[in-house]
């Protein structure tokens, strides 16, 4: 979600001052985005700039109030209706290390995927827990949305640990490649998914990932 059409979402709710804006930003992505004030003010003035919020004065304590033009509405409703294209995504840190220790000399790179995997299970471990203490239907709008933010953060890091074992298979293949043969020969080995063999189940450290 873009900084931009995440302020027009929410000032399409109705009128909000910048500090309004930023601590409705925080609460929705679970603080999982967090905002300074100058990127608030920064991204509003582009927006007033383009004709899509402008100012309806200050309110009691001299905060400017924006509201949304009826061209934002439009900008607003045409992004709930566009799907997000893969390519417009952040670029993937994880891949891009993993792709340079694949090619840098000295390094081990099951040893990369291994580090990683371990910090990922962690990660998903204190995100379950979340997910276990928070309400299954929580009747705050706030809590919904962070509870949606939070099941997107979970869905992400299963997809991780599943994606690392894979590059650990794969480099197992390679390994055990003969000299003069493709190491993508073909012939699945245990415990890849992309071969379509299931991954050996892996508990979180110390303890049982809860669903």
């Amino acid at each position: 979600m873009s900084i931009r059409h995440g302020l027009l979402a929410l000032l399409s709710r109705g009128p909000r001052y910048g500090y309004q804006l930023r601590a409705e930003f925080e609460a929705s992505t679970g603080s999982t985005w967090p905002l300074n004030i100058g990127q608030v003010y920064s991204t509003l003035s582009r927006l007033e700039r383009d004709g899509l919020v402008s100012q309806v004065g200050a309110d009691d304590e001299g905060r400017v109030v924006y509201r949304v033009t009826p061209e934002g509405e439009a900008e607003v409703r045409e992004w709930f209706a566009t799907p997000v294209a893969r390519a417009d995504r952040p670029r993937d840190e994880l891949a891009i290390k993993l792709a340079m220790a694949v090619t840098a000399p000295g390094v081990d790179v099951r040893e990369v995927v291994q580090t990683q995997r371990t910090a990922t299970l962690r990660s998903l471990q204190d995100l379950t827990r979340l997910k276990a203490e928070a309400p299954v239907l929580p009747e705050d709008p706030g809590e919904r949305a962070w509870r949606l933010v939070l099941e997107s953060m979970i869905f992400q890091a299963e997809a991780e640990v599943r994606w690392l074992d894979h590059c650990e298979s794969f480099m197992i293949r390679v390994a055990h490649a003969a000299p003069g043969e493709p190491a993508a020969s073909g012939e699945p080995v245990a415990g890849d998914p992309v071969a379509g063999e299931p991954v050996p189940a892996r508990p979180l450290p110390g303890k049982e990932t809860r669903r």
